[in-house]
């Protein structure tokens, strides 16, 4: 066999066979005509937009296969390219089962894969040595740390994670420290990151080292350096085609056109429509500049779906079309979901309240499973990963068994641990794991010295750690700043075990959280998942709110945390809708269609209208999961830190076709809700979303501002909440409201939401 890496002029391949004659592939036959179009354009470069659920693995591995059997490449000139070692996995299985070992040969694997073969045979050009390693993420940033520290920079105000996250980007956009912009290298925290980079990528080399953004970075440094060895590799590729095009960042995308620059045969296959991933530094201008880069380009449009029924493709399309950027196509259900005389319309629901929204969807799980519909084939399919607590303790309250897909459960996240154990800890002093857990967190400047020296007295008094820190508090054993630090810490959890009776749970654990500063260590992180775990301590406080004392909420804890345990993987599947691309199921429910959850208020606010049509993209990805049934709810009141606060429901759902959905609601919210819509969103409720806010009792829905609202309800009056029923006000704290219901009991809400009787 031919050396893989031999990049010498092979011999002329023999000339194409004629695909009519009776030794034509078996699988070709099977194509529609789109498909056999993709295959077959052979020659130049070509654009397959290949929407959700039309065969694109089918189409780019069946491709691949067509170039061997006609003779027009050796395997090793065939370079295929993946996102993910699965698809890498799956496209090599299926390769071989249409052409046999010969597609062993065939240059095929991830950017990140294929880059370090390349890679390993030019590593002296980079500064690299053989045998070098490749970092992962927890030793990227270690190394990063040691070298703040030998700069004597301080953690705390240059957090490690936010000049990594800007060394990747930078990495993601194929940069290098002597090649980063100017404008990019402003202020203070720019410049000192440009410094960091600097160094940290002389330390690598040092330790003969690189991490996974370098294994693209030096390929292209290799590349774009060294003409000759560009164009042995330009010679060696007579083909390339790569999958998911619309995920590539600038690296990826540089890095391709320099390989294809040769015979420009690429085939790039993806879909403009489901480019959600800009957080991770994908580019939708790649896959929609695609004509204008490589002018005379092939399109092909693969639009006949075989996944999902006619409903379903109907609204995510109508959806979609409200998109500006995009290169436009519409699905149609082809085969069996073309003909299932049984395709239900998307349903829409609205609910009062996330609660009811979480009731609501458990029934209709259980509904279908009456019907025959396994757990294993639904999906709950969320916009941020703080939703799935209420839907998870739901669904255990009920007993049916679920799995979260891409994360840990709602009560294992790192964050709501943190939480907890400081609630354990106010609640049951002795729980010295509650105290080890955050007696330094956030950092509080304690030593390893000090803490050693606290475990040492507790264990020779056979007293509790909170004891112990009380007693060492107050002599001379420690060093004064740490005795100082210790003595607050116990202060605090005393101040705090005090006011247990006096507040309601909730409050209480809001109090805790910004006191002791653990709220405002995450919000002053700047890594990509901080502000999630922001919103899951929020979601942790209104989840606090439905239990009358904290003894009853941490009992239910450890009772949900006692029966996950023991749940069934063969469940429903919770998970993110970024998490599910690529994934589909017979049943599929998207909650949370509200405005500032989804599109989200933080993404509007960063990118504003290209963040729209991302969000968009998203909502259309997460309709196109679906194979047979697709539920679309939106809540009008959400329980946000404690505090009810209204939503108009997301535009998106005044985007899906009335001719494809059936809207429906439990509290006469819906017809109401959409009369004024577009008015809405074309005015005053789309600069003001949070200020728009439901009048109770009516179901109507109406502008109200909410500062200052409600001053006028006097102690004693009579007021009635949509949740709560009727009740009497007993305070009035600028519209923050005491009111004690008549099968509520005492709650305090917003002025907003109670209509005076």
């Amino acid at each position: 066999m031919t050396d893989p890496f031999d990049l010498t002029d092979a011999p002329l391949p023999p000339a194409p066979a004629d695909p009519a004659a009776p030794d034509s592939p078996p699988w070709l036959d099977g194509l529609n005509p789109e498909q056999r179009r993709a295959v077959e354009a052979t020659e130049g470069p070509v654009l397959v937009l290949s929407g959700a659920g039309t065969g694109k693995t089918r189409v780019l591995t069946t491709r691949v296969a067509h170039i061997l059997h006609q003779g027009l490449a050796q395997p090793w000139r065939v370079l295929a390219v993946t996102f993910t070692n699965r698809a890498a996995r799956e496209m090599r299985a299926r390769l071989g089962d249409m052409i046999g070992p010969t597609s062993e040969s065939v240059w095929l694997g991830t950017f990140h894969a294929l880059s370090l073969r390349i890679l390993r045979r030019h590593v002296g050009l980079v500064g690299l040595r053989d045998g070098f390693t490749i970092l992962d993420a927890d030793d990227q940033l270690r190394l990063l740390k040691q070298i703040m520290e030998g700069q004597g920079l301080d953690p705390r105000k240059d957090p490690p994670k936010v000049a990594m996250a800007l060394i990747q980007r930078w990495k993601d956009r194929g940069l290098t420290p002597d090649r980063v912009p100017a404008e990019d290298a402003r202020g203070i925290a720019g410049r000192r990151a440009l410094d960091l980079y600097g160094r940290y990528q002389a330390r690598l080399l040092e330790l003969n080292a690189c991490d996974f953004g370098d294994l693209l970075l030096h390929c292209l440094r290799v590349l774009q350096d060294n003409p000759e060895i560009a164009a042995d590799y330009q010679r060696r590729f007579r083909y390339i085609l790569v999958d998911e095009y619309q995920d590539t960042n600038v690296a990826q995308y540089l890095w391709l056109r320099l390989l294809a620059a040769g015979h420009k045969n690429l085939c790039c296959v993806g879909d403009d429509d489901q480019s959600i991933y800009s957080w991770r530094g994908a580019e939708v201008g790649n896959i929609l500049r695609f004509e204008s880069d490589y002018p005379g380009a092939t399109v092909v449009r693969l639009e006949s779906n075989y996944r999902s029924t006619a409903p379903i493709l109907g609204a995510a399309s109508g959806l979609i079309r409200h998109n500006g950027g995009r290169l436009g196509k519409d699905l149609r259900a082809t085969g069996a979901a073309a003909d299932d005389p049984d395709a239900a319309p998307v349903r829409v629901r609205g609910l009062w309240d996330g609660e009811a929204e979480a009731r609501w969807l458990a029934e209709e799980v259980e509904s279908l499973t009456r019907e025959g519909h396994g757990l294993g084939s639904m999906a709950i399919l969320v916009r941020a990963a703080f939703q799935m607590r209420e839907f998870e303790d739901r669904l255990m309250t009920c007993g049916i068994p679920f799995r979260v897909v891409g994360g840990p459960r709602f009560y294992e996240r790192l964050e709501i641990r943190d939480a907890l154990a400081y609630l354990r800890l106010i609640a049951q002093p002795d729980d010295d794991l509650a105290f080890e857990r955050i007696v330094n967190k956030p950092k509080r400047g304690l030593g390893e010295a000090s803490l050693q020296a606290l475990q040492a007295l507790a264990r020779a008094q056979g007293v509790p750690l909170l004891a112990a820190a009380r007693d060492l508090g107050t002599t001379d054993d420690l060093k004064p700043r740490a005795r100082k630090i210790l003595a607050g810490f116990v202060e605090d959890i005393g101040r705090w075990r005090d006011l247990r009776d006096g507040l309601p749970p909730s409050e209480l654990c809001a109090t805790v959280l910004e006191d002791s500063g653990y709220v405002a260590m995450w919000k002053a992180d700047k890594s990509p998942d901080a502000p999630g775990r922001v919103e899951n301590l929020e979601e942790l406080v209104g989840a606090i709110a439905e239990f009358d004392s904290l003894d009853a909420f941490l009992e239910h804890i450890a009772l949900v945390m006692e029966n996950e345990g023991k749940a069934e993987q063969d469940g429903i599947t919770l998970m993110t809708l970024h998490a599910a691309k690529g994934l589909e199921f017979d049943v599929v429910f998207l909650p949370g269609w509200e405005e500032d959850l989804f599109p989200h208020r933080r993404a509007l606010e960063e990118s504003g209208d290209a963040a729209l049509e991302e969000e968009r993209r998203l909502a259309y990805v997460g309709l196109t999961r679906a194979r047979k049934r697709a539920f679309v709810s939106f809540a009008a009141n959400r329980r946000i830190y404690n505090q009810w606060q209204a939503s108009l429901p997301s535009r998106f759902i005044d985007e899906l076709p009335e001719a494809f959905t059936e809207k429906a609601s439990d509290t006469g919210l819906y017809g109401a809700v959409t009369a004024g819509f577009a008015e809405h969103h074309g005015g005053w409720a789309t600069r003001h979303p949070r200020r728009a806010a439901v009048s109770p009792g009516t179901g109507s829905w109406k502008a109200r501002d909410r500062e200052g609202e409600g001053d006028d309800i006097a102690i004693g009056q009579r007021v009635f909440h949509q949740k709560f029923g009727r009740g009497q006000v007993l305070a009035n704290d600028g519209g923050k409201l005491s009111v004690n219901f008549e099968t509520g009991g005492l709650k305090k809400v917003v002025a907003g939401f109670v209509e005076v009787v």
